[in-house]
């Protein structure tokens, strides 16, 4: 792929996953992979798509009890 400008790596995994209609988790961390994105990049991506409709309560990834169950 060599040097991709700033910002086109992400254009092109938002493209990926558009492509592809697939929104879900593990597409996120595939685009990721494949377009070789930043965490932060990554995390805007799970953000707009996949947690964009599940309210923020609903993450399991954030424990907002301060325990972790299990």
């Amino acid at each position: 792929m060599g040097i991709v400008p700033k910002g086109d790596a992400l254009r092109r995994a938002v493209r990926w996953l558009s492509e592809n209609r697939d929104y879900s988790y593990m597409a996120v961390e595939e685009a990721a992979r494949r377009y070789d994105l930043s965490p932060l990049d990554e995390e805007f991506l799970l953000r707009h798509f996949v947690h964009a409709d599940t309210p923020e309560s609903a993450d399991p990834r954030r424990d907002k009890g301060g325990t972790n169950s299990g």
